[in-house]
Order: structure tokens, then C-alpha cells, then sequence
């Protein structure tokens, strides 16, 4: 991304507190964002990626020191909040299961489900879509990739990050 001279006026304004050149640049800069993104991230992981570099940005933007490193700082955010996915998704979950076992082990069935029903209910409607087709309906990933118009690899990454969302929601 290399700044415009509209781009470098919306990002001296905001870093001044100007809320409206702050919406702005975030819109502005959202492409490249996510285009970073999909390059650099897990597929799953594109929209937190994207959204917490968003959140970083409009943060942090008031201390960046130079105008002219906006776009090296920029998506070093976005390299970095794609490692912090990455890290959680290989090896690196807390949410491990011996953890989980236990978890289970102390709750009565009737708790058990109730809450596995308000974590279905928390899920984004993409993330809780799979999750039934797979777990509830039975359908095979490449049966549930044809009916959400999505590719087989990206089908088991979604609902990969959609059962790693309802352990995060059960054990926290």
C-alpha cells in the first residue's frame, strides 16, 4: 500500500483525534488489509485478522511516530495478529483435552447440553451452519462444501475454527 495524498492527509487527521478521517482511513485501508491477510493467515482465520487489525489500528494510530511507516507498521500488525491465529490453532490451544474431559466429567448431562446449546446459539450464523450440518445432520464435509458453495479445504477450516469457538465458549 503506498499513501495517496488523500490517504496521507486521512491518516495526519486522525492521528490529530479526527474520528471521521479515522472511519476513513480504516475503510480505505481495509482492502489491503484483507488482501494481506488472505496471503498470510489461515483461511478461517481472514475476518479476526482483518477486524483486529482494524481494532489495533484505530488504537494505536496515535502513537505511530512517522506518517511515512504507516504501511510497513500496517502490515506488520496484520502479519503479527495472523501469527497470534495461527499459533492458537496449531499446538499452542489452551484449550487441550485433558481439559476438556474434565470439564465434562463435572457437569450433569442436562448442564452439558444447555450449555452446548448457548454455545451453538453464540456462533456466527457461517460457523453454526456447519457445525449442524457435520455433527447433527451427519452430512460429509464434501456434501456440506457443495451446499454452502464453498471449497472442501475451506469447509474443514471453518468448521475447525467453529468447534475450537464452542471449546473456547464451554471451558471459559
Amino acid at each position: 500500500m503506498t499513501l495517496s495524498e488523500q490517504h496521507f492527509s486521512l491518516l495526519e487527521a486522525a492521528r490529530q483525534g479526527d474520528s471521521n478521517a479515522l472511519d476513513q482511513l480504516l475503510q480505505a485501508c481495509q482492502p489491503d488489509i484483507r488482501r494481506y491477510a488472505y496471503r498470510h493467515c489461515l483461511m478461517s482465520d481472514v475476518d479476526d485478522a482483518v477486524q483486529e487489525t482494524l481494532l489495533i489500528v484505530s488504537l494505536k494510530l496515535r502513537s505511530l511516530r512517522a506518517v511515512a511507516a504507516f504501511s510497513g507498521w500496517l502490515f506488520q500488525v496484520v502479519r503479527r495478529e495472523c501469527r497470534r491465529l495461527e499459533r492458537r490453532v496449531f499446538g499452542l490451544d489452551p484449550y487441550d483435552e485433558e481439559k476438556m474431559e474434565n470439564w465434562l466429567a463435572s457437569r450433569a448431562d442436562e448442564a452439558v447440553r444447555l450449555d452446548l446449546v448457548s454455545a451453538l446459539e453464540s456462533l456466527p450464523e457461517h460457523y453454526r451452519e456447519v457445525v449442524l450440518l457435520r455433527d447433527f445432520h451427519e452430512m460429509t464435509i464434501r456434501e456440506i462444501a457443495a451446499r454452502i458453495q464453498l471449497t472442501t479445504t475451506a469447509t474443514k477450516s471453518r468448521l475447525r475454527r467453529a468447534r475450537q469457538l464452542v471449546r473456547e465458549y464451554l471451558l471459559t
